[in-house]
């Protein structure tokens, strides 16, 4: 068993500190926000993710999990103090780390006997020399630390699973002992462990998420062409999924990404690169795809019912993704206040959002089931995949509605299916219609081969 201290408590860092305590350590969690500290020691979540009220639960019982608001508790014995603050975007796309440096402070003036700190939060490549440098300048007394990178690779919805399960462990250090002590706290993992440097383990993780928010960018983009020539984009995500160089991952063709970490890090890894006189065109180009997805949701409503002025218009989800309450840069957003601008109602129903979204979205009426956003609707919007969707009635759906028109945003419903209900239906990316429309330049060569 290992003491660890965590500081945060928030999605990160609570995961963190609940799956290290179910591995068998003792882990105090700490955060400066004395009314999350109280309501977690009460059992009240701060964030919504699958099972981890129950993990909680379970390690606070078992005495391996504590929270608190003081450093000296939480550094009285600890060996590793992992980082989990949060690092959202600046103004200018740049990684704010004001979180970081207090953190780093206040470990510095706190410690009393050796630490080895771990930078879990995202933050620029850099960061772990820069902490370091924190630590020993508000030292009191020079006191031997080390500074490892371990990049968190967390999926809102699965976190729980990730940590448990994931595809690897990645350290960096300038102290090899200190990378190989990290190293043996992961190992009850059973997942392989890259240690290289702190730089390359920072950049690890900023080029691991562009990479994926590139192949969702690129996916919109195929959609977007696959409607031109009539293909079916979940066809040709299937297709190129079965090619081992690219995979089926992140091939769903919808509303583009969000949440806290694949809009973050691309701009933060373009303001980087931009910084240092480079031209990142690719993450750019990724980035405004992204932005399009969401103005072309509200195109296509347009299409579907015409002139928005005085149409009601209902929401299907809220949060970013399934299985999280997460409404940061949640395409919803952005479609909603779009729709409004146009002089459209609306109203949206998330099985665990609404509260989240209430505040950022005051003008949208929530609505206590997808029936109730249906009922009178002019058009409906599937914003995000949430599995009770993928199981409506739809009929009753229809039923319901002013006008049945939906927009199928994320690809969950059968076309001639929804189709065949009665309902005007949109999808993204799925154009075939079977009149065997070909593009000029292909009729200009079948004329010259008869």
């Amino acid at each position: 068993m290992k003491d660890i201290a965590v500081i945060g408590v928030g999605y990160v860092g609570l995961v963190t500190a609940a799956c290290f305590s179910d591995l068998g350590n003792r882990v105090t969690a700490l955060d400066i926000n004395e009314e999350r500290i109280e309501r977690l020691k009460q059992g009240i979540m701060p964030i919504y993710e699958p099972g981890l009220e129950e993990l909680v639960e379970r390690n606070v019982q078992a005495e391996r999990l504590f929270f608190t608001t003081s450093y000296e508790e939480a550094l009285k014995d600890a060996e590793f103090v992992f980082i989990a603050v949060g690092t959202p975007s600046g103004v200018d796309g740049e990684a704010d780390l004001r979180y970081v440096a207090a953190a780093a402070r206040s470990i510095a003036e706190t410690m009393d006997h050796e630490l080895i700190i771990i930078n879990k939060s995202t933050v620029p490549v850099g960061t772990g020399d820069w902490v370091a440098e924190i630590v020993r300048r508000y030292q009191p007394e020079r006191i031997p630390f080390s500074v490892v990178s371990c990049p968190e690779f967390l999926r809102e919805g699965s976190a729980i699973s990730d940590f448990m399960h994931p595809h690897r462990t990645v350290l960096g250090s300038l102290d090899k002992d200190a990378a190989e002590k990290v190293a043996q706290i992961h190992l009850p993992l059973r997942a392989p462990i890259v240690i290289t440097d702190l730089r390359t383990a920072e950049m690890i993780k900023y080029a691991s998420n562009a990479f994926l928010a590139t192949k969702i960018s690129f996916i919109n983009e195929i959609a977007n062409i696959c409607e031109a020539l009539g293909a079916d984009v979940k066809e040709v995500a299937v297709g190129m999924g079965y090619d081992q160089r690219i995979g089926p991952f992140f091939l769903d063709a919808g509303l583009g990404y969000g949440g806290s970490c694949f809009p973050k890090d691309v701009l933060a890894l373009a303001h980087m690169a931009a910084e240092k006189g480079k031209h990142p065109q690719l993450l750019h180009a990724v980035m405004e795809i992204n932005a399009d997805r969401r103005k072309m949701a509200v195109e296509k409503v347009r299409e579907l019912v015409g002139d928005l002025m005085g149409k009601t218009i209902g929401l299907l989800g809220l949060a970013f993704k399934p299985n999280t309450d997460d409404m940061r840069e949640a395409p919803s957003i952005d479609i909603a206040n779009d729709l409004i601008a146009a002089g459209a109602r609306v109203r949206a129903y998330d099985p665990v959002a609404m509260e989240n979204a209430a505040s950022i979205l005051p003008q949208v009426e929530m609505k206590p089931s997808a029936y109730a956003v249906a009922e009178g609707a002019d058009a409906l919007v599937v914003v995000t995949e949430w599995n009770e969707f993928k199981s409506l009635d739809l009929e009753r759906v229809r039923g319901l509605m002013s006008s049945p028109n939906l927009l199928d945003g994320r690809n969950i419903y059968d076309p001639e299916t929804v189709r065949s209900l009665g309902f005007n239906y949109l999808a993204l990316g799925r154009g075939y219609d079977g009149n065997g429309v070909f593009p000029a330049g292909v009729e200009k060569l079948i004329a010259s081969a008869d």
